[in-house]
């Protein structure tokens, strides 16, 4: 899809970024967000295989944060938005200005794993071993807070990448433009069209998962690229 597109790599935007503030830390900034998803899936799949009753076709993957060993995707949670709050540093400084805003909201999505970590959702659906088959008819506190911070953290991811979207169409980066909004409506799309229909929307909830990640991982690796090496 012609990623590479290092249109934004002239004298005139290069002003307008934060490469004056460190290139080195600014590159620095964007590889966590090209590790920021991997890491988290690879986690949180691993303990999916693992733990007794989990279902993939039927959990959500933020339901490991709860029984014995619960606190690794607790910690899952948090390294990985720290990861994408650093990536949302490095977004404002290659942005620049007119198009910081994308990395404002990004942080949004990174503070909301962070808020969801310290409030985990509740055990449903047979997850940990011994709760009940279904899901139950009330919502403790903490799981409110939990679905909550999911909501307003995909939210923001969303538009993150429509205002990514127009930053790069700004720059002639179309490809990267067109792949941005559309993983804007895909996350917006999958996320709550999967909670709306509960179980049988677990589907959709991985989709927005795996496209959110991946949209972070080639909008970083662009943004790393048109960064000034150390040479």
């Amino acid at each position: 899809m012609g990623f590479d597109e290092r249109a934004g790599a002239t004298p005139e935007r290069t002003n307008e970024s934060g490469f004056g503030r460190g290139p080195t830390a600014t590159r620095s900034l964007l590889r966590f967000g090209v590790l920021a998803g991997p890491f988290y899936l690879a986690i949180s799949l691993i303990q999916a295989l693992l733990r007794d009753g989990f279902d993939l076709t039927r959990h959500p993957l933020s339901l490991l944060a709860n029984g014995p060993g619960g606190w690794v995707q607790t910690a899952n949670f948090v390294l990985s938005g720290l990861m994408v709050l650093a990536a949302a540093a490095g977004f404002g400084r290659v942005l620049g200005p007119k198009a910081r805003a994308a990395g404002w909201f990004l942080g949004g999505f990174g503070a909301g794993m962070i808020v969801a970590a310290v409030f985990p959702a509740d055990p449903v659906d047979g997850f940990p071993v011994g709760t009940p088959e279904g899901y139950p008819t009330s919502i403790s506190t903490p799981g409110l807070v939990h679905f909550a911070a999911g909501a307003l953290g995909f939210t923001c991811l969303a538009v993150s990448c429509f205002m990514a979207a127009s930053a790069m169409s700004r720059r002639n980066a179309r490809s990267l433009s067109h792949f941005s909004f559309l993983s804007g409506l895909a996350v917006v799309l999958g996320f709550f069209g999967g909670m709306a229909f509960s179980t049988a929307g677990i589907l959709g909830i991985w989709f927005s998962v795996l496209v959110g990640w991946a949209w972070l991982a080639v909008m970083s690796l662009h943004l790393y690229r048109l960064v000034p090496g150390p040479n």
